[in-house]
């Protein structure tokens, strides 16, 4: 396997995580927030709103959850739609991503059952967005399957691709003369992973080592055909464009061994590259190819597990994004792992085969996985402009805690860092970075956290039939932030 790491030092890398850069946002560097329908819409039954999978995977057994709560109401966005936007304008924000609810529109998944009532809802929003100068970036799908589709197989039945060709068709001819940007899918590792591997997440499939191969399998060819269609159909009209958001850790080499490195790098691939080498590049990559076709034999299996894009699928799906759509959160050390495990059940975990760890000075913030390394993300954003050689646009980045404090100035801290890394990867790289998106405006219903986790400019009482939304000290900095293009006083 070829080796692209940029052997930048940690330790330098460290040290100017505290030099808080005074560069200026390129002029057409584009600045939001992000969220996500399930998370913070609420009115789960309102309004002619189909089931979907997380409706059902919170409803069936509450313990899934940390505090045991779910998304039935949230931030009752549904209702409070306005005033997010007024608080997306206050802070002065370019634009708003955020997920359209394939229930609320479609309540059982298929195009031929629209819902008006949910049509006319992010129609309200998208007018409400434009009006106030801000853009809107809609995502088609943020984990929230509908639940009837899940009941065919959801993302392991082929069907699916179809299926959401449809409805993503649909969203074009509805909503996309005001749409620049188009989101196909959030995350599609947190979908098939944590959804198809080992069941933490909606819809709870416990399949190790299968299911996360063949839904991603489906998601990717279910991306590409909703690409091609709004290529040919609605691009020379509507003239947007179009990608799907991929979630990237950073894992770096635990010291300077080729075995380290090439570990490393390994484990970017499959976690990343499983789902952004296909779109780039038409095929799986080729480590992951090799791992699970030689774990497959191991296991007495006749082919691999890895399904197997055939020729004219690779064609068709090569070149199916028109920019790099980057969520990135954390960084752990990786070292290589100095046995092959056994052969016997398989698991994905199993066919990376890496050790992961963290360094013991490293802040956590929220949940423990969650670890603030900043020259991780300067790092990150240039493997990857390096391996695929494609614009980035940050879709997603931000900073949980379970206090949720008003003066929230680690958060600040957290923005200064994170975003000087950005800016040297632009400066001092040549990172092609043209976009930053912060989760998120409010606090919302986080997954699994349910209410625990706090991660918005604006903390939210859910404890209040109002659900009252109240600025936190970031807020009034990420706002002068957007007046300034600076993170610090005084910008060169």
């Amino acid at each position: 396997m070829k080796l692209v790491f940029v052997l930048v030092s940690s330790l330098c890398l460290l040290s100017k995580a505290d030099e808080i850069s005074n560069r200026r946002f390129p002029d057409d560097f584009l600045i939001g927030v992000a969220s996500a329908s399930y998370q913070i819409e609420g009115a789960w039954n309102e309004d002619g709103k189909g089931e979907n999978i997380w409706d059902r995977f919170t409803h069936d057994d509450p313990s899934r959850i940390a505090d045991k709560s779910t998304g039935d109401i949230a931030c009752d966005s549904y209702h409070l739609y306005k005033e997010d936007v007024a608080l997306i304008k206050a802070v002065g924000l370019d634009f708003y991503r955020f997920s359209i609810s394939w229930s609320r529109i479609l309540p059982t998944g298929y195009a031929d059952s629209v819902n008006i009532a949910g049509v006319n809802y992010y129609k309200n929003l998208i007018k409400e967005l434009k009006d106030n100068g801000i853009e809107p970036m809609p995502a088609l799908y943020h984990w929230d399957l509908p639940q009837p589709l899940q009941e065919i197989g959801g993302w392991l039945n082929e069907t699916i691709v179809d299926i959401f060709a449809d409805y993503a068709k649909l969203c074009y001819q509805l909503f996309g003369d005001d749409i620049k940007t188009w989101i196909t899918i959030n995350e599609p590792k947190q979908v098939c992973l944590a959804g198809y591997e080992g069941g933490g997440f909606a819809p709870g499939i416990v399949s190790p080592g299968v299911g996360v191969y063949n839904c991603a399998y489906n998601l990717i060819k279910a991306h590409a055909k909703a690409f091609h269609i709004y290529d040919e159909e609605f691009r020379p009209k509507q003239n947007g464009r179009i990608s799907m958001i991929i979630d990237a850790v950073w894992y770096e080499p635990g010291s300077d061994s080729d075995a380290d490195k090439e570990a490393a790098e390994r484990d970017v691939i499959f976690l990343f590259g499983l789902y952004a080498d296909p779109i780039f590049k038409g095929n799986w990559p080729q480590v992951v190819i090799d791992r699970i076709a030689m774990r497959s034999k191991g296991e007495g299996l006749e082919k691999s597990r890895l399904p197997e894009f055939t020729p004219e699928e690779q064609t068709y799906i090569a070149g199916t994004a028109d920019f790099l759509a980057l969520n990135h959160y954390t960084t752990h050390m990786v070292n290589a792992s100095t046995v092959e495990p056994e052969f016997g059940g398989p698991s994905f975990g199993k066919d990376i085969n890496v050790i992961e760890w963290d360094l013991d000075n490293w802040e956590t913030a929220g949940a423990g996985w969650f670890k603030i390394v900043p020259w991780g993300f300067r790092k990150l954003l240039v493997w990857l402009y390096n391996y695929y050689q494609t614009e980035i646009f940050v879709t997603e980045n931000g900073l949980s805690d379970f206090n949720g404090t008003m003066t929230d100035d680690h958060r600040i801290t957290f923005l200064q860092t994170y975003l000087t890394a950005l800016l040297q990867a632009i400066y001092e790289d040549g990172v092609n970075v043209t976009g930053y998106t912060y989760w998120s405006i409010i606090d919302d219903w986080e997954w699994t956290g349910g209410f625990t986790s706090k991660m918005g400019f604006y903390a939210v009482d859910f404890n209040s039939t109002e659900r009252t939304r109240t600025p936190r000290k970031s807020a009034d900095y990420f706002t002068n932030v957007m007046k300034t293009r600076c993170l610090v006083d005084s910008c060169v």
